[in-house]
C-alpha cells in the first residue's frame, strides 16, 4: 500500500514538474498545514475550533473548488444554528487566510503554488451584532457562583482589569513588574499578544491583586492554569456556557466582562482618556 502511494505521488510530482500541473490537495490537507504553520500562536485554539466546524462541509473538497458558492451550505447551516454574522465571519476569515497562503506562499517540490489563485470570499454584513451587556453586581454574583474555580478566578480578574480573554489566558509571570513604592505590581503584555499590536499595561485593583496572589506557585510560567498546573486557552468553555444558563444569563458573553469594567469606571467618574488606557484601547491623537 505504501509503495502504491509513493508511486502515485511520484507521478503527480512529475506532472507538476514537467507539465506545470498542480498536485490536487484537499482543503483538509491545507488546514493541517495551516495549523502546523501557526502552532506557536496563542490563537491556535480558535483556529482549530473553526476548522473543526468547517471540516464536514469542505474538508474533502479540492482546494480549487473551495469558493464562495461552496461555502454557502456552511453559512446556511451556521445561520440555522443561530450563529451571528460576526461569528461566521471568523470562520470564513480562516478559510480566506488558508487559500491566500496556498496561492501566494506555499510551494511544492516543483516550485508550484498549492493553488493558482485565491478566490474572493465575501464576509457577511454584521447587521445582527448584539449590543454589549454590562453585568449588574447581582448578575455577576449569580454567574460567578456557578463557575468552576479556575474559570471564576479568570473571570474575576477580567472584570476587575478590563482585559481581553486572550490577554487573561495567556498571562505570564515574566510580564509582571513590581512597583515597590506603591507596594503593588502591574503586568505589561507584549504587543504580539494584544489585539491592537501595542504593549498592554494591566493595572490591578485590590480584587485583581488578590486573584493574582492566589495563583502564585502553581505554574512557573503561566499565571492562570487548570488541573495539575496545566495552562488554559479559553474562558468561553462548556462550563462557562452552562454556568450562564444556570444563572439565567444566556445572553452574556465573556467579552461582556470587559464592558462591565468600562461601565463601572464611567459610573465612578473616570475620564474617557483614562478609561481608554485602562481598557487597552488606542488613543487617537488629533
Amino acid at each position: 500500500m505504501a509503495i502504491a502511494v509513493e508511486v502515485v505521488l511520484s507521478k503527480e510530482l512529475s506532472r507538476a514538474t514537467v507539465y506545470g500541473i498542480r498536485i490536487e490537495r484537499t482543503f483538509r490537507q491545507a488546514a493541517t498545514r495551516f495549523l502546523l504553520y501557526y502552532q506557536h500562536k496563542r490563537s491556535i485554539g480558535r483556529y482549530a475550533q473553526s476548522l473543526k466546524i468547517l471540516d464536514p462541509h469542505i474538508g474533502d473538497l479540492p482546494l480549487r473548488r473551495v469558493h464562495q458558492g461552496a461555502l454557502e451550505p456552511f453559512i446556511r447551516h451556521r445561520r440555522e444554528q443561530g450563529m451571528r454574522a460576526n461569528t461566521i465571519n471568523r470562520d470564513l476569515a480562516v478559510v480566506r487566510r488558508i487559500l491566500t497562503l496556498a496561492a501566494r506562499l506555499w510551494r511544492d517540490e516543483s516550485g508550484l503554488s498549492w493553488l493558482e489563485t485565491a478566490p474572493l470570499l465575501q464576509m457577511l454584513e454584521c447587521d445582527d451584532a448584539r449590543k454589549p451587556y454590562p453585568l449588574s453586581w447581582d448578575e455577576q454574583s449569580r454567574l460567578f457562583a456557578r463557575l468552576p474555580g479556575h474559570l471564576r478566578e479568570m473571570a474575576l480578574f477580567k472584570v476587575n482589569t478590563g482585559t481581553r480573554e486572550q490577554e487573561v489566558v495567556g498571562l505570564r509571570w515574566e510580564w509582571e513588574i513590581p512597583i515597590p513604592e506603591l507596594k503593588t505590581s502591574v503586568f505589561v503584555v507584549p504587543g504580539g499578544g494584544v489585539k491592537n499590536g501595542e504593549d498592554r499595561l494591566v493595572v490591578m485593583n485590590a480584587e485583581a491583586r488578590a486573584v493574582i496572589n492566589r495563583q502564585r506557585g502553581r505554574n512557573p510560567e503561566h499565571v492562570f492554569t487548570y488541573a495539575k498546573g496545566r495552562p488554559v486557552d479559553r474562558i468561553n468553555t462548556k462550563a462557562w456556557r452552562r454556568a450562564r444558563e444556570e444563572a439565567g444569563l444566556p445572553q452574556v458573553r465573556v467579552h461582556d466582562l470587559k464592558h462591565t469594567f468600562g461601565r463601572r469606571l464611567r459610573a465612578k467618574g473616570v475620564s474617557h482618556e483614562t478609561r481608554q488606557v485602562l481598557l487597552g484601547h488606542n488613543l487617537r491623537v488629533i
